[in-house]
């Protein structure tokens, strides 16, 4: 676009000059060479057409108007604004505008004698003006006015038409991004909506099948208590003594599994309203690392008869981040757990060291009982190899927990590693970086 405005203004300046170059010494002669060397200056104004539309329309056609160019650089800044200003009374005072300069410029041009005249060698005979011979033009003077003003209309009428047509292509393709994103938004919430019915499917599983049987499991350790003190009440007092360790027990169990069933039902509660979520997950004074909360986990160990050895030392703990506290304690949690679950009655030994200058370290093991058919396994040194090195086995026996333990202790740039040493005791080792929360970094 530069290089046409540039070459159309060159042609028609230079055809203008011509009758001055018999007088070099004139001041209209100095007008034409300033107006030259312009030329190559004034279409580089295109280059705003984009952010200032109407601006670079607006002073290309001064330029027209002032200086004997040709109006293609002023309808092309026309173009320009009827593409990127959809303001129809904007759109109207530039055509108002555009059409008597591109008339002024045509017939300017139409005006000049023939030699100097753009309009009149489109309009001479054939062979003439060359070698001294006059121009011998085909049309009369009115004929050829009158042509240019026509062409000067239509010239303008092709812009707007272009800027029109430019302005619509550009409302498609912007018609046709929102639709895409639409379509995309679409088949996201569709995705979204097939999650949540299979979460809700889950959820509704979950409640028939898991919240049945513990509510089956409190009835019976009820049923178990009960039953228990009505034997105690008829029996002897060493048997007595028995009944009333049963009858403690069978309590603990019920009140156990009510806990558990309440947890059930809180999770199948995050898993049909996933939006309160959040929030329910976000870490709290009982599901983070605390004092109270450490003391509570190791107090239910205890209470189901398996003997647990700590060596504890925390400090400032109140400086610890929540999400950090959180992992260390389900850390902890899933030890305990998975030490309940895979080795009844064997003794467990807990080791927690958390301090800011060495973060924390959690360190659960216990022994495990090799399977008669199976010797112990050999050659796994102390600590626990990786989850990556872990037998069959143990995978088999551990499950999953550990291993999605494994992946939210690396999320926080700490390591997590487990399994069996050579005498068959099972490790879990943690080690965490100590992040400080906002309030100590205040």
């Amino acid at each position: 676009m530069i290089v046409c405005a540039i070459f159309a203004c060159l042609l028609q300046v230079s055809l203008a000059a011509q009758p001055q170059l018999d007088s070099p010494h004139g001041a209209i002669y100095v007008w034409y060479v300033f107006a030259t060397f312009l030329a190559f200056a004034f279409p580089f104004i295109l280059l705003m057409r984009s952010t200032r539309p109407e601006s670079v329309f607006w002073i290309s056609l001064a330029i027209v108007i002032v200086f004997p160019y040709d109006p293609l650089l002023m309808l092309m800044a026309l173009t320009a604004l009827v593409a990127r200003r959809s303001d129809t009374a904007r759109t109207v005072r530039a055509i108002a505008g555009a059409v008597p300069a591109a008339v002024w410029a045509q017939v300017r041009d139409s005006l000049q004698p023939a030699d100097a005249s753009l309009w009149h060698m489109l309009f001479a005979k054939p062979n003439t003006g060359v070698n001294g011979e006059p121009i011998m033009l085909l049309a009369e003077e009115p004929t050829i006015i009158a042509t240019a003003t026509v062409v000067a209309i239509i010239s303008v009428a092709v812009a707007v038409l272009l800027g029109l047509h430019i302005r619509s292509r550009a409302r498609l393709r912007q018609a046709d991004a929102q639709t895409q994103a639409a379509q995309h938004h679409v088949q996201h919430l569709q995705s979204d909506l097939n999650s949540q019915k299979l979460v809700d499917a889950i959820a509704a599983e979950a409640h028939d099948t898991l919240a049945h049987s513990l509510s089956l499991i409190a009835l019976n350790a009820s049923a178990l208590q009960a039953e228990a003190n009505r034997l105690a009440s008829h029996a002897d007092s060493s048997t007595a003594d028995s009944l009333a360790s049963i009858v403690s027990t069978a309590d603990e169990l019920r009140r156990q599994s009510a806990g558990a069933l309440d947890e059930a039902h809180a999770i199948i509660d995050m898993l049909r309203h996933p939006q309160q979520a959040w929030e329910q997950l976000a870490p709290s004074d009982d599901t983070s690392l605390t004092r109270n909360s450490l003391e509570a986990l190791i107090t239910d160990t205890r209470q189901t008869g398996v003997s647990v050895n700590t060596w504890i030392d925390i400090r400032q703990l109140d400086e610890l981040d929540e999400a950090t506290g959180k992992i260390a304690y389900r850390s902890i949690q899933e030890g305990m757990t998975n030490a309940l679950r895979h080795a009844p009655g064997m003794p467990v030994s807990l080791e927690v060291k958390a301090k800011p200058s060495d973060g924390i370290h959690i360190h659960v093991s216990n022994p495990v009982a090799a399977p008669p058919s199976q010797a112990p396994a050999a050659n796994i040194p102390a600590p626990a190899r990786s989850a990556a090195s872990t037998s069959s086995e143990h995978s088999r026996r551990i499950g999953v927990g550990l291993s999605a333990l494994a992946a939210r202790v690396q999320a926080v740039g700490g390591t997590c590693r487990y399994g069996f040493d050579n005498r068959r005791i099972f490790h879990l080792d943690v080690t965490l970086p100590w992040h400080r929360n906002a309030n100590a970094l205040a």
